[in-house]
């Protein structure tokens, strides 16, 4: 296949590029400035605005699906989602490109509660703003006609350990759960190649550690 992958650059885009390379598939990266990305292996990498419909068109070109993993920091959590979610399902139906697999976050998912993890008690709330920006942005997907898959950590990432080579369906956001940006990726591209999921949102967690 051929993927694009916007947000190439970082931790989750950079492990969706390897997947997608051990694959076989042909990828481009799109990430703000190639010169500082020449590390990302034997793939096309290009500049591209992952909040600009133009943009994306122009890199989603010619290619059968994409992933985004694309962030900024530096802007409005709630401004740069809703943007990139705009811009993705504008300029990838122009490119002929019906199917959009997005990074998402534990936070926006239903706990065990049934209510999303942020809402539930305990839940750490110094980083809403940015929760409520990826909610915002979903909500922008579920009103666009692109075939898309919101897949999202059951809780969060794990850093440092060593990936399984697999993953879990979660039945719901767990804030103790843990997954590398490897098996991460492995889902990521997994929904890619042969989706299961169509115009819904899935979390994923660890795979048990063998005794």
């Amino acid at each position: 296949m051929n993927i694009v992958i916007f947000g190439a650059g970082g931790r989750a885009g950079r492990q969706a590029v390897a997947e997608a390379r051990r694959r076989g598939h042909r990828v481009t990266a799109v990430v703000r400035d190639p010169a500082g990305h020449g590390d990302l292996g034997d793939v096309r990498v290009v500049a591209g605005d992952v909040t600009d419909p133009v943009s994306v068109e122009r890199a989603a070109a010619g290619h059968d699906a994409a992933v985004s993993a694309a962030v900024d920091l530096s802007a409005s959590p709630h401004d740069f989602f809703t943007a990139s979610a705009r811009a993705l399902s504008t300029g990838l139906a122009k490119a002929g490109v019906s199917r959009l697999v997005v990074v998402g976050l534990a936070s926006v998912m239903p706990g065990a509660s049934g209510a999303p993890l942020m809402d539930e008690p305990g839940y750490p709330n110094e980083y809403r703003a940015f929760s409520l920006g990826h909610a915002a942005g979903l909500d922008e997907l579920r009103a666009c006609g692109l075939d898309w898959a919101y897949v999202a950590p059951a809780g969060d990432f794990d850093h440092d350990g060593t990936g399984t080579g697999g993953y879990l369906l979660a039945e719901h956001g767990d804030m103790a759960s843990r997954i590398t940006y490897a098996d991460f990726a492995i889902a990521l591209l997994d929904e890619a190649e042969a989706p299961r999921h169509h115009r819904a949102a899935v979390s994923v967690r660890e795979t048990p550690s063998s005794p």
